[in-house]
């Protein structure tokens, strides 16, 4: 306790030596960022950028996200699981009235509270119905970037306002925005560029005497799969399959992004009083150039490689950096953990799900942090139903982790391993067993992070403590928030742009 003690009492101390006690922070997410697409995890794909920053600050080895993008956004952004946002069942559409629920406190409210300039750049995500769902309404001072899911990284066009359905799925809109003002002279710049040299410009006029939280959401390296052809040529003759190879570009150019910003960090004299960190937002999109190899499952699926993340933090400030962490971290850590360092408090906040986990990152004691709801998602339930004893059912797609153990119930999604496209690996016949008619799953992740040896049958007394685990989880849960598409979203209605079509006077359905 007395070391303890004297760590956090040096570690302050630095902090007043270098004028300013408030760390600045930068957050950055990677889109769709598979497990096996990091240099330092042994892919073909080049990253020198992160492996550098990733080397000499912790590797987070046992870092979870969610398995899609909202959820893993929301969760971040509030350090609450999606079971307590309503927003448990899928990503917001541009069509759905919906949004990360207007009562819930952001990290960027709580940074402002303790002195924060805070910008976000990038992808959004978290709903913009009405103009309050906004990033500016949210927390942050500004905002340059995009609304919904995905676009063109050229043209910024946004097309397909709710893929399943029809007349939405004709729809289509610009989608980038300065604030509130949609901004058109940005036409033709590729994204990952674009929001590179807007985080730039963002750290060059930052006025150094408040501390800087910078969130930088990149496109990339989410489908559509675009890249200067100079980015994909590098992996000619290396990357036989074409939808891998322009994703590999894709990745290096982002590589080269992020060295870009940190060099303007370090120009402007702030490097060395920063704190970055670096996160997948879930899984590699398999069907669109990612790759987890060897996890099982990816993007959309509650397996380790739709949950288990690339993450990593640097900083000059770190007390033992150059080291790999192995202790349990969750996307929504980071909420607590960055408010505390800035030296906030977290009055005023929801009950949160997040743990302080400064001291598991900056000096390597254990993780607050035994256990983890993955999701529990009532919407995406099988036609039949089964009930354990003591009241849970478990039919909805769900998943635990408490410990070393993992449960898994109803569909957690594709199940299959899948290497690399252009791996020699041999594709057994286990890669394509059906699990539809199997409803739980139980695995060790310590001993079986690949999830191949599945154990339910052998241990039902820790099936049924998990079961129970569940069921205290799932009494807390809110609503799900997942209302119909509303014609009026139609950008058509709103200059050929996505835009907020619900005036504040509407009932508000997310607060």
């Amino acid at each position: 306790m007395k070391i303890n003690l004297f760590i956090s009492l040096l570690f302050n101390l630095v902090y007043v030596a270098r004028g300013n006690h408030k760390p600045n922070i930068l957050f950055i997410f990677a889109d769709d960022y598979g497990f096996n697409d990091v240099g330092y995890h042994g892919s073909e794909i080049k990253t020198p950028v992160l492996d550098k920053l990733a080397n000499e600050g912790v590797i987070l080895e046992k870092y979870y996200v969610q398995p899609i993008c909202t959820p893993t956004r929301s969760t971040m952004l509030t350090g609450r699981y999606q079971i307590h946002t309503g927003l448990q069942h899928g990503s917001i559409h541009p069509a759905q009235p919906n949004s990360l629920p207007l009562d819930e406190t952001t990290i960027a409210d709580k940074l402002s509270e303790s002195g924060y300039k805070t910008h976000i750049v990038g992808k959004w995500h978290n709903g913009y119905y009405k103009k309050e769902c906004m990033p500016t309404y949210r927390g942050f001072d500004s905002y340059f970037g995009y609304l919904n899911g995905r676009e063109d990284y050229y043209t910024h066009v946004r097309s397909g306002g709710y893929p399943e359905l029809l007349p939405f799925s004709s729809w289509s809109g610009y989608d980038l925005r300065r604030n509130e003002t949609v901004s058109t002279k940005e036409k033709g710049e590729y994204s990952t560029f674009l929001f590179a040299k807007e985080a730039q410009k963002v750290i060059t006029n930052h006025d150094s005497s408040s501390p800087l939280f910078l969130y930088l959401a990149f496109q990339a390296v989410h489908a559509p799969l675009q890249v200067p052809e100079q980015y994909i040529q590098q992996y000619e003759g290396v990357i036989k399959d074409k939808n891998r190879r322009t994703y590999a570009g894709m990745v290096s150019a982002m590589d080269e992004a992020i060295g870009n910003v940190t060099k303007t960090l370090q120009e402007k004299g702030l490097w060395n009083n920063t704190v970055l960190i670096f996160s997948t937002d879930n899984g590699g999109q398999v069907y669109k150039g990612g790759n987890n190899w060897p996890l099982r499952g990816g993007k959309g699926t509650l397996w380790e490689g739709g949950v288990r993340g690339v993450g990593f933090v640097n900083s000059p400030l770190l007390t033992k950096p150059r080291r790999v962490s192995h202790e349990m971290i969750h996307v929504s850590d980071w909420f607590p953990t960055l408010v505390k360092l800035a030296g906030g408090d977290l009055n005023g906040t929801k009950p949160l799900d997040g743990f302080n986990v400064w001291e598991t990152i900056n000096t390597g004691e254990p993780s607050p942090r035994i256990e983890l709801l993955h999701n529990i998602d009532p919407v995406k339930t099988p036609w039949y139903s089964e009930w354990w004893s003591h009241g849970y059912q478990w039919c909805p797609q769900a998943a635990l982790r408490v410990g070393d153990w993992k449960l898994l119930t109803g569909c957690p999604g594709d199940s299959r391993w899948i290497p690399p496209p252009n791996s020699s690996l041999n594709l057994n016949e286990e890669n394509y067993l059906n699990n539809d008619t199997k409803k739980l799953f139980l695995f060790n992740i310590a001993q079986d992070p690949e999830e191949r040896h599945e154990l339910s049958s052998q241990y039902p007394e820790k099936v049924k403590e998990l079961l129970l685990r569940l069921a205290e989880y799932n009494s807390t849960a809110v609503p799900v928030r997942y209302p119909h598409p509303d014609l009026a979203a139609n950008p058509a209605l709103h200059h050929g742009v996505w835009s907020p079509w619900v005036t504040s006077e509407h009932t508000d359905i997310t607060a």
